[in-house]
């Protein structure tokens, strides 16, 4: 006897808390956090809203649960590495999450209700300072001013009008074709001589500052009677 075949509503893959925050976060990628809703979310998915509640409890533990698959996605550095490698590893793996979900960056600080990835991570970052000899304050200020640095450039690149260096002469030219560069000759250098040369890159900025500023605190922890406190 022939066995029935299966109809779509028996082959549909059952709800669960992981399905529910990976549809979010393909929702949010596509259409930006602020178009993430219940609705949205339950219509990506394809079932009734009431059923997503069974999962999580509301948007805020939606967003604080994507949140967490994002700072999943980042390398943790380890102790056992050197501290700058550890750090700059870290940073472009942030740096590269971030270019992935745009929508975090200004939500990545914003949780209330970190998940496991997140306090692995912070855990980690700090860890990895601390046994570099930074003392606490110092760990704190590192830390800041790096992720001030990373979140900060992920938005530059993510507010731009360019698109890696295919995209930068073309967008360039246009703005300067709109403009009198004899008013403003600085700019007019600027961008001749540089932004508009050949395989200019936004991007290969990122890894000047974080030399930068891992010399910058390499140097903290290096030299004698360093004027932050120490404990």
């Amino acid at each position: 006897m022939p066995q029935p075949v299966p109809t779509s509503s028996s082959r549909r893959v059952p709800l669960s808390r992981e399905r529910v925050l990976l549809a979010a976060v393909a929702v949010a990628d596509a259409q930006g956090y602020d178009a993430l809703t219940i609705r949205s979310l339950a219509t990506h998915l394809g079932v009734q809203p009431m059923a997503l509640y069974y999962h999580v409890a509301n948007k805020a533990a939606i967003l604080d649960g994507i949140l967490d698959l994002v700072f999943a996605e980042i390398e943790i550095p380890s102790r056992e590495g050197e501290w700058r490698t550890e750090m700059a590893h870290r940073a472009q793996s942030a740096r590269s999450a971030l270019g992935r979900h745009p929508w975090a960056i200004v939500l990545l600080q914003s949780g209330t209700a970190p998940g496991p990835a997140t306090l692995r991570h912070h855990d980690a970052v700090i860890g990895t300072l601390r046994g570099a000899g930074f003392s606490v304050a110092e760990t704190a200020h590192a830390f800041a001013l790096l992720d001030s640095y990373i979140y900060g450039f992920a938005l530059s690149e993510a507010a731009l009008p360019i698109n890696g260096p295919r995209t930068v002469a073309e967008v360039a030219a246009a703005m300067v074709a709109k403009n009198p560069l004899d008013d403003y000759p600085h700019l007019a250098e600027f961008s001749m001589e540089h932004i508009m040369q050949p395989g200019y890159d936004f991007g290969s900025e990122f890894e000047f500052g974080l030399e930068l500023i891992l010399d910058g605190l390499a140097r903290t922890i290096g030299e004698a009677g360093s004027s932050l406190s120490r404990r």
